[in-house]
């Protein structure tokens, strides 16, 4: 948890809301930004976002499903030709249930989602957590979305310990999507938003176990998302390798898909 974060909620009448958010992240919450604050938690009438209130060179990141980027690529983002949909196996068997273990924003368990498969997420940092909850509750409100989010689960707590407790071939597929540390060219691509957001969560410095029980989890494959040039995860050379210009996909086949 980031030391001394605070919710700010200056609308009265999310006042109740904005109280059950505090009391599950074990944090204050005050109506005005406090003074030198680095990070705060703001509710307000377009949901909750993480802020630096500080620092007006970054915007604030609130995760929402029924944004315009997300709106085009459901539309027109090529379908199953996208990556994660290749990954994954969509070309080859439809309806997949999905773990997504490293859930972060979610963009990806979004996007699966709505190409037909059954998504659990699994999101470890409570802040996180608490922005993943209040998108999918917004997303109620936009019924074409809210069609596809209801397809996506939230689990909060470490995915490790999810991962050991689960039964073999549990999912289809589990997605491993761990933060990494970025080179200051990579860096460079990200928006501050993001970077910002990755200074707070920080890198996951056990992701290497989390392949071996996403294997034991998983009927037919585990994919881990990857900067391009970054080492296998634990050291594991993959089945096969799906690169992109930014990413890489490294694919670790159990057994093959038939529908």
């Amino acid at each position: 948890m980031t030391p001394a974060l605070t919710l700010v909620c200056q609308i009265p009448e999310l006042a109740e809301h904005a109280l059950r958010i505090s009391e599950l992240l074990g944090i204050n919450m005050t109506k005005r930004i406090p003074e030198g604050a680095e990070f705060i938690l703001s509710l307000d009438a377009k949901g909750l976002s993480l802020c630096k209130p500080f620092d007006k060179s970054v915007g604030d990141l609130c995760i929402d499903f029924t944004d315009g980027a997300l709106t085009w690529r459901r539309q027109h983002g090529g379908g199953t030709g996208q990556a994660i949909a290749k990954a994954v196996g969509l070309k080859q068997k439809k309806n997949l249930t999905i773990l997504d273990a490293t859930a972060g924003t979610a963009t990806d368990a979004f996007v699966l989602a709505a190409l037909g498969c059954e998504v659990t997420m699994v999101e470890r940092h409570p802040v996180v957590a608490a922005l993943l909850a209040d998108a999918l509750e917004r997303a109620e409100l936009n019924p074409e979305v809210h069609d596809i989010t209801q397809h996506m689960t939230l689990h909060t707590g470490s995915s490790i310990e999810y991962l050991k407790q689960c039964a073999p071939n549990s999912f289809d597929v589990v997605c491993l999507d761990p933060m990494f540390p970025h080179s200051g060219k990579q860096q460079a691509q990200v928006k501050k938003s993001m970077q910002f957001f990755r200074d707070m969560v920080g890198k996951d410095e056990d992701a290497d176990d989390l392949l071996l029980p996403a294997l034991e989890a998983a009927r037919y494959r585990v994919v881990v998302k990857r900067p391009r040039k970054s080492p296998f995860l634990n050291n594991q050379k993959p089945t096969l390798s799906q690169e992109g210009k930014a990413n890489r996909f490294d694919i670790y086949v159990n057994k093959g898909m038939k529908d």
